[in-house]
């Protein structure tokens, strides 16, 4: 059975919008884009590698499947293209419609929590989530999210995106399992879910 991995990077306020670079998501007239970029450190990339072995797909939703199918295959080769580029993707949509363009692309059609939960029952690798915030708020509530990675940046931006809103969130206990701090000062803390 696979098990559902979220990486996210965040805000020390909860945001995860747009932490790669300043064109990446403006919905909302979010202007903060690459928040996140001024923190990299190999601590982070290591972490990171860590969930993406020889064993595990791609999760993601239209959104960041869609920016992460525009970026990518035209970035030069580097580790992080070859391993997004030679990765399953699975794409939770209703929108779309197949052939996807990304090579190694698999659409989930209809609802997302339906499609995750059987596809966690058919494969064996972790299904990792980068981004994808409306998908990771639907799986949350149904006990399909298996591990959260999150890389706590320390800033605030007092708006965007959150991982976990204001309004529409349910108690979730979780456990510590693994915890580091970076060069840059960014947290990389590693939960499941308590009860698992």
């Amino acid at each position: 059975m696979g098990k559902v991995v979220v990486i996210e990077h965040l805000t020390l306020d909860g945001v995860m919008q747009a932490p790669g670079h300043p064109d990446e998501d403006r919905r909302d007239g979010f202007a903060h884009g690459g928040w996140a970029a001024k923190a990299q450190d190999p601590a982070m990339q290591e972490v990171m590698g860590a969930h993406m072995t020889h064993s595990w797909s791609l999760l993601a939703g239209r959104t960041t499947y869609e920016r992460f199918a525009d970026y990518w295959p035209r970035q030069d080769p580097n580790p992080y293209t070859e391993a997004l580029d030679r990765a399953r993707k699975y794409v939770a949509s209703t929108t779309l419609a197949e052939p996807l363009t990304w090579q190694n692309s698999v659409l989930l059609p209809g609802d997302a929590v339906a499609a995750v939960a059987r596809l966690k029952d058919e494969v064996e690798e972790n299904l990792v989530v980068f981004g994808s915030g409306v998908l990771v708020r639907s799986l949350l509530p149904h006990g399909l999210v298996d591990k959260l990675v999150l890389l706590v940046h320390p800033l605030t931006l007092g708006s965007g995106r959150r991982l976990f809103p204001d309004s529409g969130s349910q108690l979730n206990a979780f456990r510590l399992t693994e915890s580091t701090t970076t060069g840059t000062g960014v947290i990389i803390a590693v939960y499941e879910p308590v009860g698992r």
